[in-house]
């Protein structure tokens, strides 16, 4: 009788595909050219993302490229920060329906998120604190299934209607996190707390008011989660969790199985969770340092991540490095500026911290082009900064990468309404068997 080791083995066994295979037949694995570059799946209106800024076949800067319906990210930004106003309502606008808002349109915009800030009737007792879990995604994603079940249009999915769902879910997501991660909690024997935050709010400011038991926070604080809403809210149709929206949306579902199936994309290690693994690995060199302060130690360490000898042993120096970006993460530039902030307010110690990151930042792409063959620059990503952010805001680890998620379902949201609009054909690559064909054999004659 097999156990399941012994099976596992098997599966090994004859799933394995030789890796020349995929040279041999041109298959892009993960669909990307060897030099990194995706292949062309589709078409969308929404985001930009570029390694380097081009003017027509020439480079004009090496630093990587992001834009929001055609406005650059670091534009977009300098517009609502220097009138001093958070932006998440105001880029959700615009990555739904376009253009960016105008003053009415923008203050009836906040109105509608803040009005739909609601879950259904006892839907927080009989469905998020019956059955709590250390898992928030998965309490998201289970969550977001359940509402399908009070929602008598579930499978509409004409335009009005998916428009409808997706402003409730961009409204309720904060509450879902953070709710699942209070009745979580309580069940550790903390106390809980369910606040309702108000209705003329910004998403930032009702995520703080609901994570602290005073209801308290700093404009320096709601406006660096904001940014980090800001800029990990939108990242092009290819990105994992987008391009599994646009997968589940292309086969006719409806909107609460297409945005779980997003949440599951997300969830993983080497996307969404990302953040996770930098806290950790920064927390394992302190512990494994000496002296902070001496870059030496700091590059020896990071030399045996590199050669599996420190951390996870995987190799991996994590928020180093993009799939698509080389010299620079735009979004990265962007949110060190505003963590750099934060740490000031909070003191001597967090400054520190923020050294330590802008150390690692410096060295570990000199150390990965020395030890690795790369086909591009590597650079710091936003996931190396965003796990510390939320550290200072006194975020448990339970809910950074659903942080990214509440910011993402905008995206999601766009990208699944772009693809009701123009394709209307299920999305459906090729795979290309390479086992040997055999013969059916009788049971009675297999060995």
């Amino acid at each position: 009788m097999l156990d399941l080791k012994q099976m596992a083995e098997v599966c090994r066994r004859e799933d394995y595909l030789d890796a020349s295979l995929y040279k041999k037949h041109n298959v892009k694995k993960g669909l990307r050219d060897l030099d990194g570059k995706g292949v062309l799946a589709g078409l969308t209106n929404i985001s930009t993302i570029h390694p380097q800024i081009m003017d027509g076949d020439k480079v004009v800067s090496k630093f990587g490229e992001l834009r929001y319906r055609g406005i650059d990210i670091n534009e977009l930004v300098n517009g609502f920060v220097s009138e001093k106003r958070l932006g998440f309502e105001e880029v959700s606008y615009l990555l739904l329906f376009g253009t960016l808002p105008t003053q009415a349109e923008l203050t009836e915009f906040k109105d509608l998120i803040g009005k739909r800030r609601t879950l259904p009737t006892n839907f927080t007792r009989d469905v998020i604190m019956k059955a709590p879990s250390h898992n928030i995604m998965n309490m998201m994603s289970r969550s977001v299934l359940t509402l399908g079940c009070y929602d008598d249009k579930t499978d509409d999915i004409s335009i009005e209607n998916v428009l409808d769902q997706s402003l409730s879910l961009i409204a309720i997501f904060p509450m879902i996190a953070v709710y699942s991660y209070h009745a979580y909690n309580h069940g550790k024997g903390d106390s809980m707390y369910i606040h309702r935050p108000a209705e003329n709010l910004s998403t930032a400011e009702a995520i703080l008011t609901m994570l602290r038991p005073d209801k308290q926070y700093t404009f320096q604080e709601a406006q660096t989660l904001d940014m980090a809403l800001v800029l990990h809210m939108e990242h092009g149709g290819g990105n994992n969790s987008t391009f599994t929206t646009r997968v589940v949306t292309s086969s006719g579902t409806d909107t609460y199985s297409t945005i779980a199936a997003a949440l599951g994309s997300l969830k993983g290690p080497k996307h969404g969770g990302a953040n996770i693994k930098v806290t950790r690995m920064m927390e394992d060199l302190k512990a494994s340092v000496n002296d902070c302060e001496d870059e030496n130690e700091i590059r020896a360490y990071l030399e045996k991540i590199l050669n599996k000898e420190a951390f996870d042993k995987q190799g991996l120096i994590y928020g180093m490095g993009h799939a698509v970006y080389a010299e620079s993460d735009p979004r990265a530039e962007i949110f060190k500026r505003y963590v750099e902030k934060l740490a000031e307010e909070k003191g001597s110690a967090a400054s520190a911290e923020f050294d330590l990151y802008r150390k690692v930042e410096r060295l570990a792409p000199e150390i990965i082009s020395e030890k690795r063959k790369v086909y591009k620059g590597v650079s710091a990503n936003i996931d190396f900064f965003s796990g510390f952010v939320y550290h200072m805001l006194d975020l448990p680890q339970e809910l950074y990468t659903p942080m990214f998620a509440i910011a993402r379902i905008v995206g999601w949201s766009a990208h699944r309404i772009e693809e009701l609009i123009n394709v209307q054909k299920i999305i459906r690559p090729a795979y290309m068997e390479v086992s040997e064909d055999q013969n059916y054999q009788e049971l009675g004659k297999r060995k």
